[in-house]
């Protein structure tokens, strides 16, 4: 087991979550909820390659101005499994022009101050031009797009009389550049969603969301380009740090689907005063147009956990059975018949491939991070032993040296990182010294259900493993800075705060059989009104106004609470607010950790007016209301 004491030693007062209420039902899941799929431990690990994210290169480049892509969203087959098993049909971004099609999707390689304009088109079409029905059961009774709602409908939580089967329509989708500082008319607004411009959209069906018109007219008039049916064209003008940013789907309610089935893409920003000259850092990193059989040193992962059908196909749970409850759904009680509070796969996927093999050479490497599950927390280390027994002690440490919004103020070395879902971490592994042959391994020691205060580690066969390493020869001097050495860019510490809110993320319990995830403001009282996304809003920032949000954990679950539009600061974190962050906290961050029992400190500054969100992202959170819109000025 591992207790609250030794994560506590290990990460520097990261603390822990507590599991999920109901922890029979996930016992019974792991034991019968799969039934008929394809056991992990029977896939083949370590003889796929590392497959790296190509790079998208733009349609065209304005003189002085934007550089312009044309990215779709299409239905493809790949092959994540290893070669001899099935492929699986995903979802996934590409160049519409020049194909490319994959999951995770090509990276967007941007630079600061220089703007990038996309035009992201909803192709969820056949070869007929009819649309695609989704991959995964999508439920109907949640506060959702709702695209059968017609006009007056769309973004609603419809009633029904009877508990209806999933939703066979078309997809909605709506791009969010995460960590990105972006103007409401390109931030991804969950209701701001498009279905694709197929042919037979039913009658009375809403094909764009209830802000759809007015960002696309926001949009015409700054930059005079209209959105096309099926599309919208955003544009990031990247005036912030370098830092690792990532792109995937935000339409409302049905967050969680569309990004499993495959719809996830990193985004690069170079460049700047907060940047490190070439050379520094290990390099060169994957760029469009490069000669085969180059060599990078600087290597973009995506961890995610994926769960199969004997056939190749995705496995997703299609009933809230899979999780708590067998029934009756409605009119017995207002129960989501098909979506689950969590999801844990039991498979492990880097770059889109299971279990994978990257060749190394005996010196440093930048490995750029993401966890890109849909609920799963991380905490990876890197060993030599992958069977040792849990937890694990490290054989190279994994010099940390960024997270979300850039460089760190110092590097820090870490025995093991904690990433949730949707943080990064930018990191060194220095190889150096290493004989030719030795294998090491990336494992993780997280669980394999939401986290608690006491919990067994993930499955040492399967889910407590996540990459292999084999170093080879040495082919070219490392000119690279020992990580230790760094110096890295000074940080502009934020503002003094003019106004502190007090927040609540709480569990509520519903006729006895439900658990609903809640954000709220909290009174002058001490008291929390649990808010739901069609709510009044309540936190309206002034244009530049710098905030402190207290973000008070009083659920039973570990919750990565993101903000859209802003780079934060963490404050503190703890029972009274006042611990310092951990290491990896420090300088500025857009998703925190926020632990039960604690509360987390984060200071904003609010520089964009508009309307934005703040959510938890843990994905069937986020679908199932714990998500707020936020207004500046």
């Amino acid at each position: 087991m591992v207790d609250r004491r030794r994560i506590l030693q290990a990460t520097a007062a990261v603390g822990a979550a507590t599991v999920l209420s109901q922890q029979g039902g996930w016992a019974w899941a792991m034991r019968a909820g799969r039934a008929g799929t394809l056991a992990p431990n029977k896939i083949r690990k370590y003889v796929t390659p590392l497959r790296l994210p190509s790079v998208l290169s733009p349609a065209r480049q304005e003189t002085g101005g934007p550089a312009h892509y044309l990215v779709a969203v299409r239905q493809f087959r790949q092959q994540i499994l290893p070669e001899g098993l099935p492929r699986t049909t995903v979802w996934g971004y590409g160049d519409m022009s020049q194909g490319g099609f994959r999951t995770p999707s090509a990276t967007i390689e941007a630079t600061v101050d220089r703007p990038v304009r996309v035009t992201w088109i909803n192709d969820l079409r056949d070869g007929s031009g009819a649309f695609r029905p989704h991959l995964l059961a999508v439920d109907p009774t949640l506060h959702w797009a709702n695209p059968p709602g017609g006009v007056t409908g769309r973004d609603t939580r419809p009633s029904h009389t009877s508990t209806p089967g999933p939703y066979r329509g078309p997809v909605p989708i709506i791009t969010h550049l995460h960590g990105g500082r972006s103007p409401q008319d390109s931030c991804g607004y969950p209701e701001a969603w498009y279905l694709p411009d197929a042919r037979n959209i039913p009658r009375g069906h809403a094909r764009v969301g209830s802000f759809y018109d007015q960002f696309g007219d926001e949009f015409a008039q700054r930059h005079g380009v209209a959105w096309k049916p099926g599309a919208a064209t955003f544009q990031y003008d990247n005036d912030q740090r370098a830092a690792t940013l990532w792109y995937h789907d935000h339409a409302l309610g049905v967050t969680r689907v569309n990004v499993y089935a495959g719809l996830a893409g990193f985004y690069l920003l170079r460049g700047g005063a907060a940047d490190l000259p070439p050379g520094v850092l290990p390099g060169p990193a994957p760029r469009a147009g490069d000669e085969p059989g180059t060599r990078y040193h600087e290597i973009p992962l995506v961890i995610q956990d994926r769960s199969f059908n004997t056939d190749g196909s995705l496995f997703y749970p299609g009933s809230r059975a899979f999780t708590d409850q067998a029934g009756p759904y409605i009119p017995d009680g207002p129960f989501p018949p098909i979506w689950n509070p969590a999801f844990l796969g039991d498979t492990m996927t880097v770059n889109g491939s299971t279990w994978p093999v990257l060749p190394v050479e005996p010196r440093r490497y930048r490995l750029r991070l993401l966890n890109g599950c849909n609920s799963r927390v991380l905490i990876m280390k890197i060993v030599a032993d992958r069977r040792a027994k849990r937890p694990a002690s490290p054989s190279l440490p994994i010099w940390q040296i960024g997270n979300d919004g850039g460089f760190l103020p110092e590097p820090v070395s870490q025995r093991q990182l904690l990433l949730g879902p949707a943080e990064r971490a930018d990191v060194v592994v220095d190889f150096t010294g290493l004989r030719e042959g030795t294998e090491l391994y990336l494992i993780n020691e997280g669980p394999d259900v939401l986290c608690s205060d006491s919990f067994d580690p993930s499955d040492i066969a399967t889910t407590g493993q996540i990459m292999k390493f084999t170093v080879g020869r040495l082919t070219g001097r490392d000119r690279s800075v020992p990580p230790e050495d760094l110096e890295l860019p000074r940080i502009r510490p934020l503002g003094r705060a003019s106004r502190i809110r007090r927040l609540a993320l709480d569990e509520h319990l519903e006729h006895d059989r439900s658990i609903t995830m809640t954000l709220g403001a909290i009174g002058k009282d001490g008291q929390a009104r649990p808010l739901h996304w069609h709510d009044p809003i309540t936190e309206r920032p002034a244009l530049d106004a710098t905030e402190i949000w207290e973000l008070h954990n009083w659920s039973a679950h570990v919750h990565p609470v993101h903000l859209h539009v802003v780079q934060f600061e963490v404050l503190g974190r703890g029972v009274d607010g006042n611990q310092p962050p951990r290491p990896g906290d420090r300088g500025l961050k857009d998703t925190v950790l926020t632990f039960p029992g604690e509360i987390t400190r984060v200071k904003a500054t609010f520089d964009l007016p508009g309307r934005y969100v703040w959510h938890c992202h843990l994905l069937e959170h986020e679908d199932n209301d714990m998500m707020r819109p936020f207004q500046v000025g």
